[in-house]
């Protein structure tokens, strides 16, 4: 049975395993370029929570066995899909007429880097080896050389003998240095974001940049507190006809996780957590927009309010196959609407303009009919109890 197929079928049994273990169920339990092992072994990263390629990589680190590095190689390069660079997986093993890369990840924007991945700095690393990857790519036509650099990823954070040997060498304005501790503290914080203009600059921190001037690491770390606080300081918009003119604060509450574990089920296809909202298929063909609202308690009724973004608007319209989920109160009442759908009702909706953003009110009301949809003034309420997940 397929490693992915043992993920459905024995979730809780395979969860436990050192990622050794995990390797033993794939295939003929070896690793190899081009193997059935290595292919359902990657099949299997693309499906796992993120907390799990951290411990995989951690299993690699601190318990030495044959195919460690290998396996470390899969994992750090899923890390790279999930902080949204396409990845171009490299061999195990390089060979005479193909290049030795380790990794290429090449972002939205076209900026591309060649990556190493070393489970230690204890031995001195051979620079002009991996410089060789990197001109031999460019010098073949997959990547520009105006947007190519190096990333070596190591297994420990104190890499001063390595960093000294960069900075010593001929090719330090190419490439960068990066602990898979901090490689991996990256990755879980693109998962607490949902802004796309935020998760290319995380990306960019990768990549070799001119740091006489700091504005860019400044710009960085107050982009990143001002998108935490963007949820914590928005307010319900009141609407000309609303009976309660008062402003209740809008409380950030968060089940996306089980409301995305509900959609997935009702699917029957795993969903990957991309961003804070943004759940899709390993394939990347299918889209969940996941957001979620504390219940508002009113006389006869209760209501619900979800701000929604620009951003989270292109990408429905950028999938095959979207949708949204309204997570009313908690994972036991989770409406699941069409994003095609979704967004043509977007017109209907009060907004929100600030200097710098806006973002669209979806505010719902339940009653003893069932969830109605609330729209502006003069346009057509939608009622949406077919859209209601069961059980």
């Amino acid at each position: 049975m397929a490693l992915t197929e043992l993920w459905k079928t024995a979730h809780k049994e395979i969860q436990e395993k050192h990622v050794q273990q995990v390797i033993g169920f794939a295939g003929d339990g070896k690793l190899r370029d081009g193997g059935m092992a290595s292919k359902e072994f990657r099949d299997f990263l693309a499906l796992v929570p993120s907390t799990f390629l951290s411990r995989y990589a951690n299993d690699c680190l601190t318990d030495k066995f044959d195919a460690g590095g290998l396996a470390l190689q899969d994992v750090i390069n899923e890390v790279g899909t999930r902080l949204g660079f396409r990845v171009e997986k490299g061999r195990y093993r390089g060979t005479p007429s193909e290049i030795g890369f380790d990794g290429l990840w090449v972002s939205p924007d076209q900026n591309a880097i060649v990556v190493e991945v070393k489970t230690t700095d204890a031995y001195r690393i051979d620079l002009n080896t991996i410089a060789a990857y990197r001109r031999n790519l460019i010098g073949s036509g997959r990547i520009k050389g105006t947007n190519c650099s190096i990333l070596i990823i190591v297994g420990r954070s104190d890499t001063g003998d390595l960093e000294a040997q960069v900075r010593g060498s001929r090719h330090a304005w190419d490439i960068r240095l990066i602990s898979i501790d901090g490689l991996l503290r990256l990755m879980h914080l693109k998962e607490e974001l949902d802004d796309p203009k935020i998760m290319e600059k995380i990306r960019q921190v990768l990549t070799p940049q001119e740091f006489t001037k700091v504005d860019g690491i400044i710009d960085l770390v107050f982009s990143t507190a001002e998108e935490v606080k963007k949820d914590e300081q928005a307010t319900e918009a009141v609407d000309d006809d609303d009976e309660d003119q008062r402003k209740p604060k809008f409380t950030p509450i968060n089940f996306r996780d089980a409301c995305a574990a509900r959609v997935q089920k009702h699917l029957g296809q795993p969903l990957v957590k991309r961003s804070l909202a943004v759940y899709s298929s390993p394939d990347e063909n299918m889209a969940v927009v996941c957001i979620n609202s504390r219940e508002y308690k009113k006389s006869k009724t209760s209501g619900y309010w979800f701000a929604f973004h620009p951003h989270q608007r292109d990408l429905l319209q950028n999938h095959k196959q979207t949708f949204v989920a309204l997570g009313c109160g908690s994972q036991d009442a989770v409406l699941l609407i069409p994003g095609a759908t979704f967004v043509t009702w977007l017109e209907r909706f009060h907004k929100t303009e600030l200097e710098d953003r806006f973002y669209w009110h979806v505010r719902v009301d339940k009653d003893k009919d069932g969830y109605l949809l609330r729209v502006k003034k003069g346009a057509q309420a939608v009622k949406l109890n077919e859209y209601l997940l069961k059980g």
